[in-house]
């Protein structure tokens, strides 16, 4: 019977389903996007067997830990994987390649399935994303897609992926709408290393040969940095510039915040954030407007005094393309209204690709 097989980063996508041994804890912190989680050791069990190699010897921690991984495997393999066919070929990591992932590449290996082991585990996959996220966003032609707060960004980059273009969406890889405000209400931002792998994942996946599509961000989205190499290739790139009459902007951004709408207390005290900026005065009168639900009258302010100033200055100060980005103006916040530009994006686009530019 053969083993399994040693693989690198390069041969992930050869495999049908890629398993990540490790703990929940480490799975959680970061793992390859798609690798479900099979643990042959759970937070306490790792923590139990170290303590153990620590305080006892190497020998009864490895007596133990092996009673608990051949344990473990036993569960997944009956719990996740008897319906597989013969043709399936997993691959399994651990966080250095050795042990853990060794163990259940064997058994996998022993029913009779090509299964591939990752050679130097989850610190070599790291490795390559750390390497390939300085390479890759410079590999890549970029339209970003510029605008004030509320006119629309995120929901012109949706439309452009329908309709065929390649979209790289960083808030949605964030989970944060990368303003003071933005946190998601139901979702918590993923950590720093599991941002980095989705970049990394979204990025391999484009086409080198037409552009994509990102929305214009900030160096920080919430509390995530974007990759430096990524963010310069942005400030070189060609623009496309959302436009839209104040009115669509409210309308849009109350209901992207919705749920501020339905909690106003709770918007109230986010704004205090901004005091440094704006003054005790200012942050009063707009807690009384959030408390008092005077939604448009508080929305509109918000954008004059500061979102509409800081956007500005930042979107002139790195993006010297802008002059000459393509306008697109939003006439209403209709779904067909968004498509309709997408698509003059897209013409535009093509337009371009049949000059030879």
């Amino acid at each position: 019977m053969r083993g399994p097989a040693t693989v690198t980063v390069a041969q992930l996508s050869e495999f049908d389903e890629i398993i990540d041994v490790r703990s929940g804890g480490e799975y959680a912190d970061d793992h390859v996007p798609g690798a479900i989680n099979c643990p042959v050791l759970d937070d306490a069990e790792r923590e139990r067997v170290g303590t153990i190699y620590k305080r006892q010897s190497s020998f009864d921690a490895k007596k133990i830990g092996a009673a608990l991984i051949s344990a473990n495997i036993a569960r997944h393999l009956e719990g996740s994987f008897l319906d597989r066919p013969r043709s399936w070929r997993p691959l399994v990591y651990c966080w250095r390649g050795g042990g853990r992932s060794g163990a259940f590449a064997h058994v996998l290996s022993e029913v009779g399935w090509r299964t591939g082991q990752l050679d130097g585990g989850y610190k070599a996959y790291r490795r390559n994303v750390v390497a390939q996220l300085h390479v890759l966003p410079h590999s890549l032609r970029w339209r970003v897609v510029c605008g004030l707060t509320g006119t629309g960004k995120s929901r012109l980059l949706r439309a452009l992926r329908d309709g065929g273009g390649q979209v790289l969406d960083l808030e949605a890889l964030a989970a944060h709408r990368g303003s003071v405000l933005g946190n998601l209400p139901d979702e918590a931002q993923p950590t720093q290393k599991m941002f980095e792998s989705l970049v990394w994942d979204a990025l391999g996946a484009f086409d080198p040969a037409r552009p994509v599509y990102v929305e214009a961000e900030s160096r920080k989205i919430g509390e995530l940095r974007v990759p430096e190499a990524l963010i310069e290739a942005m400030w070189r790139s060609e623009c496309v510039l959302l436009e839209a009459p104040l009115e669509a902007r409210v309308e849009l951004l109350k209901r992207e915040y919705a749920h501020f709408l339905a909690d106003p207390g709770v918007l109230a005290s986010k704004l205090e954030c901004l005091t440094t900026l704006h003054g005790n005065a200012v942050i009063s009168r707009w807690r009384e407007l959030a408390l008092a639900q005077r939604f448009d009258e508080l929305t509109g302010e918000l954008l004059a005094r500061h979102y509409d100033p800081s956007y500005t200055r930042a979107i002139v100060r790195h993006y010297p393309a802008l002059a000459r980005a393509l306008k697109l103006a939003l006439r209403d916040t209709s779904d067909s209204a968004f498509d309709r530009l997408a698509e003059q994006c897209l013409r535009s686009e093509r337009r371009r690709a049949g000059n030879g530019h």
